[in-house]
């Protein structure tokens, strides 16, 4: 095979993995472009318009019978619960009471071809949970008192992804129309890379509040550390439990370890609204975010390749 052949495969198996690194150096350049309140108006481009966009094309793929054996599948559900609230151990405060992502898992256990249904209902679920959960782990181990708008963070949940998902199921069950013409699959991945590029833009833009560079560095190595224990625990927990399928495996990996910024920065914002430290607290979450994007889409061929084997180990001769 050629080089130039080699480069090509390469390039296109992993080009999510690319575009997330594209994405942090063109954040790095003009970060003001993606951050909060810049041209590219993140707070609704995003919320409203990527994440949605992902939930459409999540509902509009799933086959309504899968939706209805998901619903089935307590011991997963109950793994992935669990050990994202396991995991209150091993990481820091404030990220340990973040709640679950609502796009970045599900996009990841799509990429590597795991259980998309379960993913899709653990995140909705974490998040619903974590509207009340959060808060209230906060006030318990930082010791603030605050009110949260659970009402305002319940109505943005419903529209940027229960109605984007229902509106896709409903076209899939009472129309022809499945989007085969469509590459779905890169439009998905394409909306998740501008989520990760704006959040990119958001910690590049992070204004100054007494942080030096060995604080950051710090943060980020023991975020790494972090992460890489707990996807590995994850995994290893996941595949020893028989019940288990490969791709139920890979999407209890992405959606018990994983942390929402989305959801999690508002509700740090809310709560801490005026305290001078309030980057110190929130830079954890700024940086566990991205990161755990990145290692998931370093593990997005890898966990393909593993679940092909497993695959064919169950195949008949």
């Amino acid at each position: 095979m050629k080089p130039r052949s080699l480069l090509s495969d390469y390039l296109f198996k992993n080009w999510l993995l690319i575009g997330i690194f594209v994405c942090i150096f063109l954040a790095s350049i003009y970060p003001s472009l993606g951050a909060k309140e810049g041209p590219l108006k993140p707070e609704y481009t995003v919320k409203y318009g990527a994440v949605s966009v992902i939930f459409f094309i999540s509902g509009l793929s799933l086959k309504t019978d899968s939706v209805y054996y998901t619903l089935q599948q307590h011991w997963l559900h109950l793994f992935i619960q669990s050990l994202h609230s396991f995991s209150f151990l091993f990481s820091l405060i404030t990220v340990a009471c973040m709640p679950p992502p609502v796009s970045s898992a599900v996009i990841l256990t799509k990429a590597s071809q795991g259980n998309e249904t379960a993913a899709i209902f653990n995140s909705v679920l974490g998040s619903f949970f974590g509207i009340l959960i959060t808060p209230l782990l906060l006030l318990f181990n930082l010791g603030f008192t605050t009110v949260v708008p659970v009402m305002g963070i319940v109505l943005q949940l419903s529209v940027s992804v229960l109605l984007p998902l229902c509106a896709g199921q409903l076209i899939r069950c009472y129309t022809e129309f499945r989007g085969h013409r469509l590459p779905l699959n890169t439009i998905s991945q394409s909306a998740l890379l501008f989520i990760i590029y704006t959040t990119f833009c958001d910690t590049f833009n992070m204004p100054e509040s007494g942080l030096i560079a060995t604080d950051i560095l710090l943060t980020m190595f023991i975020v790494l550390v972090v992460q890489i224990v707990l996807l590995t625990l994850s995994f290893i927990m996941a595949k020893s439990i028989q019940y288990f399928s490969p791709a139920d495996v890979v999407c209890a990996m992405f959606c018990s370890t994983h942390k929402s910024l989305t959801l999690g920065i508002p509700i740090l914002r809310i709560m801490f609204h005026g305290l001078s430290h309030l980057t110190q607290i929130s830079l954890p979450l700024l940086v566990y975010h991205p990161t755990q994007m990145i290692l998931g889409g370093l593990l997005v061929t890898n966990l393909k390749e593993w679940m092909y084997s497993q695959n064919s180990k169950k195949l008949p001769l």
